[in-house]
C-alpha cells in the first residue's frame, strides 16, 4: 500500500478529508505521518484520533527555511513516503525541499490558478467582482503556486457573499476533489513530466483535468 505524509498549518480540514479517504478506500494509501510548522494547529490533534503520528517542528529552533527544511526531510524520509501532501501548509518551500522531493509533491490552492496566487484569495475575488472562484490541485515547483495544474473545481460567487461564505464553498469542493486526485498518483496514473501534469499517459491542459 502506498503511503502518504501530510503537512498542515493549522485546522486540517483537508486533512481530514484524506484521512476518510484512506479509511473509506477512495484514496488507495495511507498516510504514514503529518508533520506542522505550527505545534497549536488542529490538524495533528486529527492525526493523533486517527492513530497517526503527528509532529510539530518549530521555526525559531532553525537558524533558516533551509535547515528547517533539512531537518524536515530527514523526518519525511525516515517514513519513506510515495507521496509529500501540502494540506494547508503555509510556510514558503525551500528550493532543495522542492527538489528533493520533485514529482510526488501535491498542494491544493484556494484559487482558480494562475488566478491568485499566494494568500487572501478569497477576499480578492470578493474585491474584483468574480463571478466564479473555486480552488486548484497542482504539482509544487519552485515557483509559487505556479506548479502544473491537475484538476480544478469552481464555485459560484454572489453579491451578499462574505469571505466565509466563499471559504465554506471552496471547501466542499477541495474535499471532494483533493483525495481524488491523490488516488490518482497512488495508482500510478498521474505524473510530472517535462514540467507538465499527466494522467493516464496524457498531457493535461493547463487548468487541469475536464471532462470532454
Amino acid at each position: 500500500m502506498k503511503k502518504l505524509v501530510v503537512l498542515i498549518s493549522g485546522n486540517g480540514s483537508n486533512l481530514q478529508s484524506i484521512l476518510d479517504a484512506c479509511a473509506n478506500g477512495r484514496i488507495h494509501g495511507s498516510v504514514a505521518a503529518v508533520f506542522s510548522n505550527k505545534a497549536s494547529a488542529y490538524g495533528l490533534v486529527r492525526a493523533e484520533r486517527a492513530g497517526i503520528p503527528a509532529i510539530a517542528l518549530d521555526a525559531r529552533d532553525f537558524s533558516d527555511r533551509e535547515s528547517f527544511d533539512r531537518q524536515l526531510m530527514r523526518e519525511i524520509d525516515a517514513c519513506a513516503p510515495d507521496v509529500v501532501v501540502l494540506a494547508g501548509y503555509m510556510r514558503i518551500l525551500s528550493p532543495g525541499f522542492v527538489a528533493h522531493y520533485h514529482d510526488r509533491l501535491l498542494n491544493i490552492h484556494p484559487s482558480l490558478l494562475p488566478k491568485y496566487p499566494g494568500l487572501h484569495t478569497h477576499r480578492q475575488a470578493l474585491e474584483n467582482g468574480d463571478a466564479e472562484h473555486g480552488t486548484s490541485v497542482h504539482f509544487v515547483t519552485d515557483e509559487l503556486d505556479g506548479g502544473p495544474v491537475i484538476l480544478q473545481a469552481k464555485v459560484p460567487v454572489f453579491a451578499e457573499d462574505s469571505e466565509a461564505d466563499i471559504t465554506e464553498r471552496v471547501q466542499h469542493q477541495e474535499h471532494a476533489i483533493y483525495p481524488l486526485v491523490i488516488n490518482w498518483f497512488v495508482e500510478g496514473r498521474l505524473a510530472m513530466r517535462e514540467g507538465k501534469a499527466w494522467l493516464d499517459g496524457k498531457p493535461l491542459p493547463l487548468q487541469g483535468y475536464a471532462h470532454e
